[in-house]
């Protein structure tokens, strides 16, 4: 099948999955302070370890979306070249980027006659993305045109379940993610809020627990009670510098007698600039 699968900088997947799949990503940027940094989806685990350590001396970390330039520029040369693109994007209700990716198309596709740039939104974020990603890379595999691998993304995208605990909200209340009246509630000391990406693309806090362990059994829970256990799908944990989350959300996921296809991914500074260090993420299709 003549097309390539892009996603962007917010997606984590499986990187021997993606490098397999020939899978590429549409850079975005982020800044620590007054630094600005690109996110090549190739940062070495010692970055990410002065990153996460920097949010908790204070420092600010934010992010630009992509503006529509960004994807004709880098999207023309494979389009030049006789492949079509179907671009899996961070969630229309977290950022602008989509919107962004649908303004390009249009140029794209008239300058391109033939070829398709087609932008998919996940409504979804890290592992989340990495889940929709391996569907496209499997769907394309089987011999999927575009557009029937484009309506069988949507179909599992309403499946997808993606919850979370961080440290605090501050971070999420920095970039207008929650309110303030929630961030308050969610720096009580030793209680972790938990969140999901809900169906609209946007954040929703459904939880509070008090301490790791109340989090992590609260996250497994959920994947006992809506994981489909007649299906080989992958699911993602997703984690920052700190892996203790999700080694005991692992080692309990792990025994079921499930087809759980675990994958273990570092979160991107995309979406870690959001949430703070101390995150731990499970994503999956549920029932």
């Amino acid at each position: 099948m003549d097309y390539m699968i892009f996603s962007d900088s917010a997606a984590d997947i499986a990187g021997e999955t993606a490098a397999a799949a020939d899978v590429r990503f549409f850079t975005m940027s982020y800044s620590v302070g007054s630094e600005m940094r690109i996110c090549t989806k190739k940062e070495p685990p010692e970055e990410m370890a002065e990153f996460y350590n920097g949010q908790r001396k204070g420092d600010l970390t934010k992010t630009t979306m992509i503006n529509p330039v960004t994807y004709i520029e880098s999207a023309s040369p494979y389009l030049k070249d006789g492949k079509s693109i179907l671009y899996l994007s961070l969630s229309g209700g977290l950022s602008s980027t989509y919107d962004s990716a649908r303004a390009a198309q249009q140029e794209l596709e008239a300058k391109y006659p033939g070829q398709r740039f087609l932008p998919f939104d996940t409504l979804s974020a890290t592992g989340g993305m990495g889940v929709l990603l391996e569907r496209a890379i499997a769907n394309r595999a089987k011999g999927m045109t575009i557009d029937e691998n484009y309506n069988d993304l949507l179909e599992a995208r309403s499946k997808l379940t993606v919850w979370f605990f961080v440290q605090d909200l501050e971070y999420l209340k920095r970039g207008g993610r929650v309110s303030s009246a929630a961030a308050v509630v969610g720096t009580m000391l030793g209680i972790k809020p938990v969140l999901i990406i809900n169906g609209e693309g946007k954040l929703e806090n459904v939880n509070k627990k008090r301490g790791l362990n109340s989090a992590v059994s609260l996250l497994a829970d959920k994947y006992k009670e809506l994981h489909d256990p007649d299906t080989e799908t992958p699911v993602y944990i997703v984690d920052t510098d700190n892996t203790e989350g999700g080694d005991k959300l692992e080692q309990i996921i792990s025994p079921e007698p499930r087809k759980a296809l675990i994958k273990r991914v570092s979160l991107s500074p995309i979406i870690g600039a959001h949430t703070g260090p101390e995150l731990t993420a499970l994503c999956f299709l549920r029932k």
